[in-house]
C-alpha cells in the first residue's frame, strides 16, 4: 500500500490543531461516505484515504512519529531502538553517524535504507535483526457478506491474498493476519497485516451490534381490531405475528434469535426488533367517512 500525505488528504496543513482535524474528517468523512456515493468507486478509496490519515493524525504519538519520521513514521520505534542498541554496545563512531544530528522534517527513506540495508562483512549493523513494519488496510463488504462465513481475496503489496471472514463481523472492526506485513530486515520476522472492515448496509434493516431493528407499516383497521400479518427477516424468511387490538403507533416487537449473527459463536444470533407505524387512510369514500364520524359521535358519548 502507497504511503500518502495525511495533511494533503485532509486538506490541512501540519500546524492543524486537533480540532481542525476532527472538523476536516467529519466534513470529509460525509461527502465521501460509501452509502452517498455507493458506486463511485474513486470515492470509496478516497474515504479509505481518509480513515488511515484521521487514525494517524487524532492520535498524538502516532503524529508526532508521522510528523518526524515522513513516510517511515512506522519504522521511528525500529530506529529509536537500534539507538539504544548502539548505545548498550558503546560504538562511539557509530552513535556519531546515526544519533549525532538533529532529523526533524527531513526524508528519512535514505537513512533508513543506510541503516537497514549495509550488509558489510564485520558491520554490526547487518548483524541486528529487524521486524518488518505494519500495514494497514481496508476492506469494504455488503452486509449480506456479512451475515455468513465466507471467503475473501485482495492484493497487498502485489501478494494475493486469502481469508476467511467470520460471520457476525463489525462495521470498522479490525483483524490482524500475522507475517503479511513489511519484510523484516536482516532476516527478521515480518510486520503484521491488519484489515479494516468497512461494511456496508442497504437493507431496510438497521444493525445495532448482534440486533437488528427494522420498522413495519401497520394499517389502521389492524392496529384497532387486532389480527395477523406477515413480516420477512434478514434473510427473507415470512415470519407470521399476532397484533393485539388497540396496537399503538411505534409499538416494537421483539422477534428472539431472528437478528445477526453472533462473531464466531456459530449458531448464537441476536434478536430482530419490529417498529409498527400506523398508516392512517386517505382518499376516504363517502361511506367511510360516514362510518367514521359515527364512530367519533360514539367515542364521544
Amino acid at each position: 500500500m502507497e504511503f500518502i500525505d495525511y495533511y494533503k488528504i485532509l486538506g490541512l496543513s501540519k500546524e492543524a490543531t486537533a480540532d481542525d482535524i476532527k472538523k476536516a474528517y467529519r466534513k470529509l468523512a460525509r461527502k465521501l461516505h460509501p452509502d452517498i456515493n455507493p458506486n463511485d468507486k474513486a470515492a470509496h478509496v478516497k474515504f479509505q484515504q481518509l480513515n488511515e490519515a484521521n487514525e494517524v493524525l487524532s492520535n498524538p504519538e502516532k503524529r508526532k512519529k508521522y510528523d518526524k519520521y515522513g513516510k517511515d513514521w512506522e519504522r521511528g520505534e525500529e530506529y529509536e531502538k537500534y539507538q539504544q542498541q548502539q548505545q548498550q554496545y558503546g560504538s562511539a563512531g557509530q552513535q556519531q553517524a546515526y544519533s549525532g544530528g538533529n532529523y526533524e522534517g527531513e526524508d528519512f527513506s535514505e537513512f533508513f535504507s543506510s541503516m537497514f540495508g549495509n550488509q558489510g562483512g564485520g558491520n554490526r549493523r547487518s548483524q541486528v535483526k529487524y521486524r518488518g513494519q505494519d500495514i494497514q488496510g481496508q476492506v469494504q463488504i455488503d452486509i449480506k457478506e456479512a451475515a455468513s462465513t465466507h471467503k475473501k481475496e485482495f492484493s497487498v503489496n502485489g501478494k494475493n491474498i486469502r481469508i476467511t471472514v467470520p460471520a457476525g463481523i463489525e462495521d470498522q472492526q479490525t483483524i490482524k493476519i500475522s507475517g503479511f506485513g513489511g519484510p523484516g530486515v536482516n532476516n527478521g520476522p515480518n510486520g503484521d497485516l491488519f484489515i479494516t472492515f468497512s461494511i456496508h448496509n442497504n437493507t431496510p434493516f438497521k444493525r445495532v451490534g448482534n440486533d437488528l431493528y427494522f420498522t413495519q407499516d401497520l394499517d389502521l383497521y389492524t392496529a384497532v381490531l387486532g389480527g395477523e400479518i406477515m413480516v420477512s427477516d434478514f434473510n427473507q424468511a415470512k415470519l407470521k405475528l399476532k397484533v393485539v387490538p388497540g396496537t399503538q403507533n411505534g409499538t416494537k416487537v421483539r422477534l428472539k434469535g431472528k437478528g445477526f449473527p453472533v462473531y464466531k459463536k456459530e449458531g448464537e444470533f441476536g434478536d430482530l426488533y419490529v417498529t409498527y407505524a400506523i398508516a392512517i387512510p386517505t382518499q376516504l369514500s363517502d361511506q367511510e367517512k360516514t362510518l367514521f364520524t359515527e364512530l367519533a359521535k360514539a367515542a364521544k358519548k
